[in-house]
């Protein structure tokens, strides 16, 4: 009896002694949390490499954009001004690389298809043509920035001269209007010499009428008066054949057409003619593909950036008004068939029509 409850005692004490306290809970919980890992580890090494790359890729997206969110906050708290020129300089980044994707896949449509710029309907012709516009102007900066150390200076031309060097993506809103302006300025520069050359070839031209009904254009356009369709219409001949007709021009007379077009007048007389006769082919094609499209398909932006293109500066012109004038624009050119839209008057008839209806100095350019 004795010898049992000793036994009892020391099972009891011993018992007692090994009791899991804090520092043995501990251990238990960290030999599990040992095993949990140990399985952890066990299945991430059946996962695929293809996720473990994908996780990989979310992590560093996300931990990119919380660290550009950071250097965004920022920039707009110390260094507000220079936080909006970079603002608008990645969104246009975004934006030029969205319209290269555009055209990249109007280009492949069109090969697939078999078919030619013309056919195709006006918003892509005009995005096309825009984006070439685009890239050649942004040309002149990628040849500058290939001499090593080079791109500091290209920064530093962009920010003092981003009316010569950047296209219209890296404007602010201000630069777009002032800087549509300026251009408009530039191109009335040559009404006055054109409407001067026109009045001095008068007596050149064979036929009585069209000597008179072009005096009362010159006169009107002189006058700051609209000039009506039909105005325009009764000259088509006169644009055809000596001495209005394109391949009759003289040099400096080209270069005053090419500047009222803003095209570069700094180029070979060959060039300038050839270039004056791409670019008019081109806003006829687009002239055909807008009336089939109707004026009433597109918004106040795209009516006002058409009515640009063909010589009306729509910055400070209501919607309507630019409706208005660009349907008459349209009249006109689509009116214009055979040897009158696709010969040698085509130019000079579409010089005349780019100040038709003109607030601001009552121009029109002949459409060459």
């Amino acid at each position: 009896m004795a010898l049992s409850r000793v036994c009892w005692t020391r099972a009891a004490l011993w018992g007692s002694a090994v009791a899991p306290g804090p520092v043995v809970t501990r251990r238990l919980q960290l030999g599990r949390s040992g095993l949990a890992w140990e399985a952890f580890r066990s299945s991430k090494l059946h996962l695929s490499p293809k996720s473990d790359m994908k996780s990989l890729i979310s992590y560093v997206v996300t931990k990119t954009k919380v660290i550009n969110g950071k250097y965004h906050r920022f920039l707009g708290r110390h260094f507000p001004r220079f936080y909006v020129l970079y603002t608008i300089f990645m969104k246009g980044l975004q934006m030029f690389w969205a319209d290269a994707k555009k055209a990249r896949r109007i280009k492949t449509n069109m090969w697939k298809q078999s078919i030619k710029f013309h056919q195709l309907p006006y918003r892509e012709m005009e995005h096309l043509r825009q984006f070439r516009q685009d890239v050649t102007k942004c040309l002149f900066l990628g040849i500058i920035s290939i001499p090593p150390f080079a791109n500091y200076l290209v920064f530093l031309l962009m920010y003092l001269f981003p009316r010569q060097l950047l296209i219209r993506h890296f404007w602010t809103p201000k630069q777009q209007i002032d800087f549509l302006d300026i251009y408009h300025a530039l191109r009335k520069q040559s009404h006055s010499e054109i409407i001067s050359y026109l009045e001095r070839v008068i007596p050149l031209v064979s036929d009585a009428g069209l000597q008179w009904h072009l005096t009362e254009l010159c006169t009107k356009i002189q006058n700051g008066t609209h000039p009506a369709v039909q105005d325009i219409l009764t000259l088509r001949e006169c644009f055809s054949n000596h001495p209005l007709g394109i391949n009759q021009l003289q040099a400096w007379q080209m270069k005053a057409l090419s500047r009222a077009m803003l095209l570069t007048p700094y180029l070979p007389p060959p060039l300038l003619r050839h270039r004056l006769k791409t670019h008019t082919t081109v806003i006829h094609q687009l002239d055909r593909a807008l009336a089939k499209l109707g004026i009433g398909q597109l918004s106040a932006q795209e009516v006002k950036l058409a009515c640009y293109l063909r010589g009306l500066n729509s910055t400070h012109i209501a919607e309507d008004r630019c409706r208005t004038w660009l349907g008459e624009w349209l009249q006109i050119s689509c009116s214009l068939k055979g040897q009158h839209a696709l010969g040698s008057s085509q130019t000079w008839e579409k010089l005349f029509l780019h100040s038709v209806g003109d607030q601001s100095q009552g121009f029109m350019h002949a459409r060459t």
